[in-house]
């Protein structure tokens, strides 16, 4: 095994701008595909019956055709269409069109919102009808008992599953190298190119999605005992002392 060109600073630069441009990549696609999530499940439960049937549609086409197609689909052909449109290269928009960065982060955003959507929508059918009912007695508006009830009483539903959906977005990433953004498996392919080394470069930035996936699913599973209800109340097992026996009677 020969890893002398990781001393090169060169190679080092590639590795570096990679490994950032995946880390923004996760995070901009987990943020705005969740919050395109809670839009998709809202849309098919309450709203209007087109909108909920355009939210359907949706879901079905993003969840029936491969990742990489969309990939393709928006970066080779929504971008192209977008460069022909007179007036677009003159626009001030035109540098975030052309950036790879921007359908990439477009196609997980809508990859991830349409997954956790159904997620989420399965989760909101799941909480009883009771608790919605007692935020209305309390003199909750509908808006209010959804985003304080509603929405996060099926997020911890819903938690352990979209803590994996997180985990499949990020190694989903690699996919942006066919569309020439600079991720770490096109870092590697570049070390690949021009040292003829095929085995180290993909043994390093595998062991780096590994340590990603590993504090990736260490920080979730944090979120999800640290989320309100999630965590189970410690020691109700035990049996009552002798002076909280007594305080008991009285």
């Amino acid at each position: 095994m020969d890893f002398s060109w990781l001393q090169d600073g060169f190679y080092q630069e590639y590795l570096i701008e990679g490994f950032v441009n995946t880390l923004w990549l996760v995070a901009v696609s987990a943020i705005g595909g969740l919050a395109l999530a809670v839009a998709v499940a809202i849309a098919r439960l309450k709203g209007p019956r087109p909108l909920a049937m355009l939210a359907k549609g949706f879901t079905t086409v993003m969840r029936g055709t491969p990742l990489l197609v969309q990939l393709f689909f928006f970066y080779y052909g929504v971008g192209r269409l977008l460069e022909g449109i007179p007036g677009v290269q003159d626009s001030v928009i035109w540098p975030l069109l052309r950036d790879p960065f921007f359908y990439g982060a477009l196609t997980f955003i809508l990859s991830v919102g349409a997954y956790s959507g159904e997620v989420l929508r399965g989760a909101l059918l799941s909480v009883p009808h009771g608790e919605r009912e007692a935020g209305r007695a309390f003199g909750m508006g509908p808006v209010q008992v959804f985003f304080r009830l509603w929405l996060p009483r099926a997020v911890q539903l819903c938690l352990p599953t979209l803590t994996g959906e997180m985990i499949l977005l990020l190694k989903s990433v690699p996919l942006v190298s066919t569309i020439a953004l600079m991720d770490l498996l096109q870092a590697a392919n570049i070390i690949r190119d021009e040292t003829f080394l095929v085995y180290e470069p993909l043994m390093l930035i595998a062991g780096i999605y590994l340590a990603m996936t590993v504090v990736l699913t260490l920080v979730l599973r944090q979120v999800e005992r640290h989320f309100p209800g999630m965590q189970p109340t410690r020691h109700r097992w035990l049996p009552l002392r002798r002076d909280e026996t007594a305080t008991c009677k009285h």
